[in-house]
């Protein structure tokens, strides 16, 4: 088949590599988001999917909205037989999803009808879901609604981050996205209407939501910060000033310490939560650079008793 491809992120190259590995379609062109400015220089960068289809040599798409007239006249003169996606990042108009013959078929992130939306991983990782997977399916109108083609499940491992499960679904998912286009182009895969019962949805994760709550039980501190890594970034406060926190361990055994308290050993930094301890991992007091939580009480002689969240 003859497929224009729509993704941004570098977690939609997988899929985008397979497909152009593929001896049975042809990647004709990529739609992603416009340039954006990137780094300390806030200089224009391309989507790593762009960067991706011109080193393939393949024709890149950018419209600023996937409805201006210009982009739509562009994709029926392509007239691809079938436009698969993964984290485009944009609403595609019905006149769009008119233009191919067999659709437009997202790879989403989760086990659908389970975390609908645009943080499923995250959103798997921070309520202590023990599986999830991917999906294709056919887009409609509804958010992440339309009939699945198929799935691969994944299991989420007890440290997993949200980056370190979305880069395995972003491999496994890149072989289920090209299976699902040989199945349509071969007439012997079926779409199927999502269940209407076990829907939930993951909406973006904001800054704010990534707040610590130290009153919370370990075990919930724990899949917040795991599920906020890398982004947006869990964090707390520390003497008034923004303190970012990686992945912590729970230590049931310790349940002296007082929500936020902290503890500094040898070579170990223990926090307080509503249950119990955790062990702080890498920290990155505003202005500096991430270090181990030891390196940094050691260095800014911090003295157990003292508070996080505060």
């Amino acid at each position: 088949m003859r497929l224009v491809f729509a993704g941004t992120p570098e977690v939609a190259v997988p899929a985008l590599d397979a497909l152009l590995a593929s001896d049975r379609h042809e990647v004709v062109a990529v739609v992603t988001r416009p340039d954006a400015t990137a780094g300390r220089g806030r200089k224009l960068l391309a989507s790593p999917v762009a960067q991706r289809a011109q080193e393939a040599g393949i024709e890149v798409l950018k419209p600023a909205r996937p409805r201006d007239e210009d982009f739509l006249a562009r994709l029926r003169e392509i007239a691809p037989d079938c436009c698969p996606v993964v984290a485009y990042g944009a609403l595609l108009p019905k006149a769009a999803l008119d233009v191919p013959a067999h659709g437009w078929v997202n790879l989403h992130f989760s086990l659908l009808p389970a975390w609908r939306g645009a943080a499923p991983v995250q959103h798997a990782v921070m309520a202590g879901d023990e599986v999830t997977g991917a999906a294709t399916f056919l887009i409609e109108q509804g958010l992440d609604s339309g009939p699945v083609y198929g799935v691969v499940t994944e299991d989420i491992r007890p440290t997993d981050t949200s980056g370190d499960l979305l880069t395995r679904l972003a491999h496994s998912g890149a072989r289920l996205l090209t299976a699902t286009m040989d199945g349509i182009e071969d007439g012997t895969l079926v779409a199927h209407p999502q269940p209407a019962e076990g829907i939930s949805l993951a909406p973006k994760i904001t800054v704010e939501d990534a707040r610590v709550d130290w009153k919370a039980p370990a075990l919930r501190v724990d899949r917040l910060v795991r599920g906020c890594t890398p982004a947006p970034g869990a964090w707390t406060l520390f003497q008034g000033e923004r303190f970012k926190l990686g992945p912590v361990v729970p230590h049931p055994e310790r349940r002296e310490l007082a929500p936020g308290e902290l503890e500094v050993a040898k070579n170990a930094v223990y926090a307080g939560t509503g249950s119990y301890a955790v062990r702080l991992g890498d920290v990155q007091p505003q202005g500096k650079k991430r270090m181990a939580a030891a390196d940094w009480a050691r260095g800014a002689r911090i003295a157990s008793g003292e508070r996080l969240g505060e």
